[in-house]
Formats: C-alpha cells, sequence, structure tokens
C-alpha cells in the first residue's frame, strides 16, 4: 500500500502542479496574496473614484466629396488657370479625419475657448499647450471605409465645456478644408508675405545694380558700349587719314620714298612724259597710303590684337583695297613704276604745291600724336566698360526675373482673394448630419479598463509571486511529499512545529506545572524534558518509536542491540531533541534498557539534558558498576562520547571497531547515537556504516533541498539505511480541504 502511494506520489510530481501543491502554496503564502489583493483594490478603487466619468458631446459630419481647387498663374505668360476635382473613396476619409486630430487645430480651439475654462476642471491651469493637449485627448474620431460619415465624440469632465468645443472643432475643421484644398492649397496671408518679401528684394537688386553703373560710369550698358565704339571708329578713321596725309608729305618732302618712286635712269625719260601729272601724283599718293596701312597693321599685331579684331579687319580691308588701286594705275600706266619718281625729282615739283613745307609736316605729326591719346583713352574706357558688364548683365537679369515672380505672385493672390471671396463660409460638400449634442454622462471604457487592470493586476502579482517564490526562489523543503518525490527517501514521520501550531499554550502550561513540582523538590526549574509526558511531541516520538520496531520487524532485524543514528543535514534541526525523545519512548516498553549516546563535541544540550550532574563516559556505559550515573530513568542510559587525547572525529571510526563486541555483548536492546550534522568533513559519514538505521532530520522551510541530496549521497556512500524525519512541518491548509486533496492523490 505504501509503495502504490509513493508511485502515485512520484507520478503526480512528474505530472506538473497538483490540487495539493495549489492548496499548499495559496495557504502558505495566504497574507501576502490577500495583502497584494488588496493594495490593488485600494489602487482600482483610488483611480476609480479619482477619475470621475466625463462628459461627452456627439457629431456626424457627411462628405459628398471633396473640392479640390488649383489656382495658378502661368509665370512664362501671365496667364491664369483653375482647374477643380472631386474626389472621395478612403483615403480621403481618413485624410480628413487626420485634420480633425491635428494639433493645430486643437490649439486653435483651446485659444477660442480659453485654456483656462478647458484646464478648470483637467487639472487647472492656463498653459495653451497642456489645453490643446486635453482638447486633442478628448476627441474621438471615427469613420467607417465603407461610409462617408465622420462621427465625432469630445469628452471632458466639464459638462459646460463639452458642446461649445465640438462646435469650434467643427468650425475650425471646415476653415482648414478650405484652406487646404483651395486657392493653391495657401492662404492669402503666406501670398502677401511673399510678395512683400520680393519686392524688398528687388529693391536690394536695384542698389545694387545702380552702384555697379555708377562704379562703371555707365547709364545704359547698350548705348554706352555702342558710343565708345563708334567713338573708336571714328578717331581710328581720322588717325589714318592724318597718318596718311603726314607719310605724303614725308614722301613729297625726298624722306623714305619708296624704291618705285625713285629716278630712274635717262633712258625711260621718254617714256615719262608720256605720263599725265595728275596720275603721277595719284600713283605716289596710293603707294604712301599702302605703306602707312601696312606699318599700322604690323604695329596692331605687335600690339597682341587679334586677326578677328574689328581693328585689324577694317586695316586689313583697307590694305586689300589701297593694292588693288595701286595696280589698276600700274596697269593703266605701265610706266609709272619707272618714270614717276625721276619725273618729281628731275622737276623738284610738290605733290601738292599749295603745301607750305615743316609747318605743315610739323602739324601732321601733331595731330597724329592728339588721336593716339584719344583713341588710348576710348581703348580704356571700352576695357571699364568690359569688365563692368557681366556684373551689369546679371543684375539685370536677377531684376527681370524677380520682376516676373512678383507679377505671378500678385496675380495668384489676387485669384485666391477672388476665389475666397466666393466660396468663404459656403462649403456645400460638407455637411453636419448631428450637430453637437448637449452635454451627456459617459462612462468611459478607459477608464472602467484601468481599474479592471488594477484589480487583475494586484491579483496576478499576488498569486505570481507566491508560485514564484515557491517554485523558484525557495528551494527549501517544506512537506512530506517533496522527500519522497523530490528526494527520493523513504519517510517515517513529518513532526510539526509545535511553536506555531497551536501547542506551545499547552506546553507552556505544563512547564509551569513540572517547575513548580520541582521548586517544592528543591530543584532546579527547567523546561520539560523529553521523555516527559507533558511533552508537547511526547505522541510523535511514541509514532516514531512505533514505526522503528515495525520496520526492524519487517526487515527481520532480531539482534539487540539495534544501532539507530539521529543526524541532520543542517544545524538548529531538533536532532538532540529527537534523540531523547526517541530513546525515552524505546525505555518505556519495557523490553530492554536503551542507551542515548551524544557524538556531538558541544557539552550545552548534555549538561542540560543530565540536570547539572557529571556524564559518563561511553566506556562506562558497559561496566554495570560504573553505569548508575548514566541512569536517567528506568531502563534509559545516557553517556557521551569525549576524547582525553587525540581529535573526536580522527579516533572514532578505530574507537568503533573496538567498540562493536562490547556492543553485542551489552544488554542493550537499542543504542541511540546523536550524531553530528552531515558534511563533508563531519565523522557522520564514515560511521553510518556501522548503524542498522540513520535518520535523517530534516528542518521544514530551513533545509536546501540541494543540502539535503548532498547529505543524503554522502550516507549513502557508506551504504547507510537512510530514513527521513521531517521536522518542524506546518501546516498550512485547512484540514477539510488537507484531506480532500490527499483523498483525491
Amino acid at each position: 500500500m505504501e509503495k502504490m502511494n509513493n508511485k502515485n506520489r512520484q507520478s503526480e510530481s512528474s505530472a506538473g502542479l497538483t490540487l495539493g501543491d495549489v492548496y499548499f502554496v495559496v495557504f502558505r503564502h495566504k497574507w501576502k496574496i490577500i495583502t497584494i489583493a488588496i493594495a490593488g483594490i485600494v489602487a482600482a478603487a483610488a483611480f476609480y473614484f479619482s477619475h470621475p466619468p466625463l462628459y461627452e458631446s456627439q457629431a456626424e459630419l457627411f462628405v459628398r466629396y471633396i473640392t479640390d481647387t488649383r489656382s495658378v498663374s502661368a509665370p512664362d505668360n501671365g496667364s491664369s488657370m483653375t482647374t477643380t476635382r472631386d474626389v472621395v473613396g478612403v483615403g480621403v476619409i481618413n485624410s480628413e479625419m487626420e485634420i480633425l486630430r491635428s494639433f493645430d487645430l486643437a490649439q486653435q480651439v483651446a485659444a477660442t475657448i480659453g485654456p483656462e475654462k478647458i484646464l478648470a476642471k483637467a487639472g487647472g491651469g492656463k498653459d495653451l499647450i497642456t489645453a490643446a493637449a486635453v482638447v486633442r485627448g478628448g476627441l474621438q474620431v471615427e469613420g467607417s471605409p465603407y461610409s462617408s460619415v465622420i462621427s465625432l465624440v469630445f469628452q471632458h469632465p466639464d459638462p459646460t465645456v463639452v458642446q461649445p468645443v465640438l462646435n469650434e472643432i467643427i468650425a475650425g475643421y471646415l476653415t482648414k478644408h478650405s484652406e487646404i484644398h483651395q486657392a493653391l492649397g495657401t492662404s492669402d496671408d503666406f501670398l502677401a508675405e511673399e510678395t512683400t518679401q520680393l519686392r524688398a528684394q528687388i529693391a536690394q537688386t536695384e542698389r545694387e545694380l545702380m552702384a555697379a553703373k555708377t562704379n562703371a560710369g555707365i547709364i545704359f550698358l547698350e548705348d554706352t558700349k555702342k558710343s565708345v565704339a563708334q567713338q573708336i571708329a571714328k578717331i581710328h578713321e581720322q588717325l589714318l587719314e592724318a597718318e596718311l596725309n603726314l607719310e605724303t608729305r614725308r614722301a613729297t618732302a625726298g624722306r623714305d620714298t619708296p624704291l618705285s618712286l625713285r629716278s630712274q635712269p635717262a633712258t625711260n625719260a621718254v617714256a615719262v612724259v608720256e605720263i599725265p601729272d595728275e596720275q603721277v601724283d595719284e600713283y605716289n599718293r596710293v603707294c604712301s597710303r599702302l605703306a602707312v596701312l601696312q606699318k599700322k597693321n604690323a604695329e596692331f599685331m605687335a600690339q597682341g590684337y587679334s586677326e578677328d579684331s574689328v581693328v585689324v579687319k577694317e586695316v586689313s580691308a583697307q590694305i586689300t583695297q589701297t593694292r588693288n588701286l595701286r595696280k589698276n594705275l600700274e596697269g593703266k600706266y605701265p610706266g609709272l613704276a619707272d618714270v614717276g619718281a625721276s619725273q618729281l625729282a628731275a622737276t623738284g615739283e610738290s605733290a601738292n604745291p599749295t603745301d607750305d613745307g615743316p609747318a605743315q609736316l610739323a602739324l601732321l605729326e601733331s595731330k597724329v600724336r592728339v588721336l593716339n591719346m584719344q583713341l588710348d583713352r576710348l581703348r580704356s574706357e571700352a576695357a571699364k566698360v568690359g569688365e563692368a558688364e557681366p556684373k551689369i548683365s546679371d543684375l539685370q537679369r536677377k531684376e527681370d526675373n524677380q520682376e516676373h515672380t512678383l507679377q505671378f505672385l500678385q496675380k495668384s493672390l489676387d485669384d485666391a482673394r477672388f476665389s475666397e471671396t466666393l466660396t468663404a463660409g459656403k462649403i456645400a460638400n460638407i455637411q453636419p448630419i448631428q450637430k453637437p449634442t448637449p452635454p451627456a454622462s459617459a462612462e468611459s471604457k478607459k477608464r472602467l479598463k484601468i481599474t479592471g487592470m488594477l484589480l487583475a493586476g494586484g491579483l496576478v502579482v499576488a498569486f505570481g509571486l507566491a508560485f514564484l517564490i515557491e517554485l523558484f526562489l525557495d528551494r527549501s523543503i517544506k512537506r512530506p511529499v517533496e522527500i519522497e518525490t523530490k528526494l527520493k527517501i523513504p519517510l517515517f514521520l513529518s513532526i510539526p512545529d509545535v511553536s506555531r501550531n497551536g501547542s506551545r499554550q499547552r506546553w507552556s502550561r505544563a512547564a509551569r506545572a513540572e517547575n513548580g513540582a520541582s521548586k517544592v523538590a528543591g530543584m532546579p526549574t527547567l523546561e520539560i524534558a523529553p521523555w516527559s509526558t507533558n511533552h508537547s511531541l511526547r505522541s510523535f516520538y511514541e509514532a516514531l518509536r512505533d514505526r522503528i520496531v515495525v520496520y526492524f520487524d519487517v526487515k527481520n532485524v532480531i539482534h539487540n542491540p539495534k544501532l539507530v543514528a539521529v543526524t541532520s543535514a543542517n544545524r538548529g534541526a531538533g536532532v538532540t531533541t529527537m534523540a531523547m525523545g526517541l530513546a525515552a519512548s524505546l525505555s518505556e516498553t519495557g523490553e530492554g534498557n536503551v542507551l542515548l549516546v551524544d557524538m556531538n563535541a558541544e557539552q550545552g544540550a548534555v549538561q542540560q539534558f543530565y540536570k547539572g550532574k557529571p556524564g559518563c563516559h561511553l566506556d562506562d556505559a558497559f561496566e554495570k558498576e560504573k553505569r548508575g550515573g548514566a541512569l536517567m530513568q528506568n531502563n534509559l542510559y545516557v553517556v557521551s562520547e569525549r576524547s582525553q587525547g587525540d581529535k573526536l572525529p580522527r579516533i572514532l571510526p578505530k574507537r568503533f571497531n573496538t567498540l562493536l563486541p562490547k556492543f553485542k555483548a551489552s544488554d542493550y536492546d537499542y543504542i541511540i547515537f546523536d550524531m553530528p550534522p552531515v558534511t563533508q568533513t563531519s565523522v557522520t559519514p564514515r560511521l553510518s556504516g556501522f548503524m542498522d538505521m540513520v535518520l535523517l532530520v530534516v528542518e521544514a522551510e530551513k533545509t536546501d533541498q540541494e543540502v539535503v541530496r548532498r547529505a543524503n549521497l554522502l550516507l549513502k556512500e557508506s551504504k547507510a539505511n537512510v530514513i527521513a524525519v521531517l521536522n518542524k512541518a506546518r501546516k498550512y491548509v485547512p484540514e477539510r480541504l488537507h484531506q480532500e486533496y490527499l483523498s483525491d492523490s
């Protein structure tokens, strides 16, 4: 039957939490659960009553279509084009809902109603941003993908606020809708501001242009360029003519005369006479002019003028023309090249008989110098104009573009104002189906949701913390079933904690009664001894005795004495008290003597057990003449194992080998050993192999599972027969429920 119960418990543990586990966790941590649950209830109640029900106003808008108007003035030709599109759909409805939810609209409504009024019952204050946040947070905008209706609900703690705020939301939305979908999507203020800024930019550009012209000495760029070019051409023509006259004068005076016009031999005299004088003079002037032009062309090329420049092209054209004229004269009068110059030299006549010689030559030279100076000045002015031309042109183009843009913006502003005048206050495509209703009380779903979350959260945290502690954080042994299912150690008995299970008062009364009797007899007053019939655990010691006796009968252990060791995995588990109580119970059967041996180095407990009498040594317990001092009551002897020289743990195994024959020859039926706790360095594991039974006392809710498991392994290594006893166990589950889940298991 016991094996079947063990199998059932093991199967339940492997299957997870059982009903008994749940009961134990709940009742063990009931005060934590109750405290946290009450805290959750208090928090939920505080939130519920600190957030009273809100008041709401409802409205509905019907969106037939969206009129999207674009008024555009083309900047290239100044023409105006207005386009209108009527559209409706899910995307459009969502866009309109976003307009209603916008923070700009909420801020505008808050400024209109007044932040003080909105925040009067919503925390107080005068901050516009906070008021706008309250307006936006209290507004609910809903729409259906298959409907053109937008539902609006505004909630607020103040019933006098909800309807006016919703009215302002709708009015502000219609205005914002008109601004977005009409007149280029831009307000008149924006266009007016842009126009003003552009006018200021134009004025600045005009100032920069005027400064550039003044610095360059230019009033009108094109007129100045044309005037300078004309003056350069005129001076250049005059200079060419003056240089021609100068060279002609020099030639007629016999200086720098071309070789073709110098005196020729006498054999050509007849040919010279035949050429008219005017033709000779004309031919002389043409040659002189050609020489001057060729010289001027060479000077221009030396100064760096290119062949494509206007001056060089003009001189080249004149050279070509003069050469053609000379060629024509030579073709008409072939003798000009041979006899023209000799005839002039023979006759001594001047080409221009009216000239006055050196004075005229000086005048021509002065004229050439003046003309050259004027030409240099004009060229300097032309260079200055050329340097200023790019900047002036850029500023001029910038001013033209700005003027063009100004015209475009002004046209757009006029069109927008005209469109606004026609459509102001008339948005026929959006109509309210339901105007804002009067304020009505509305239980906020959010308020109920948060209240429920606080209630549920308190319970979840309470039970969650209990199971977290029980299953993960607290790894101590707490129940008898855990010894069998988790540690796989047979369990003899579970002894309750009398200090917590209601036996303390009975124990105290019995102790006072026994102490009173001791005072009458002149003995010191002590606590009730474990062998006393008034001890609160007396029945459990007797039950443990009976289990041991039955166990030895079942196992067919018939030799005497039977060696029983009582130990634990940690100090304070109640080993000494249990060993005393077990020894006293065994001695009362009357079948034989019982010897209790204290194997602990500390003698404090033993001295109290002996009531102040000096204790006997273990060796004295086997000599009838010396063991009289160890007799505590009928058939019960108590001794201690103490060493004079060597340390006790080191000599005990050797002494046990020598004491075994004495054990067998003694008249003791049971020898109970009060052993130290099981550790890696204690003597208990080494002596456990000599014992018929080792009682491993586990202190409930104090001894860790892993500590007990390691102690059991150390004892098993000595081939000890280990039986567990759970001490100081507490019952948390009520007796009726305890019996119920035990019967189910």
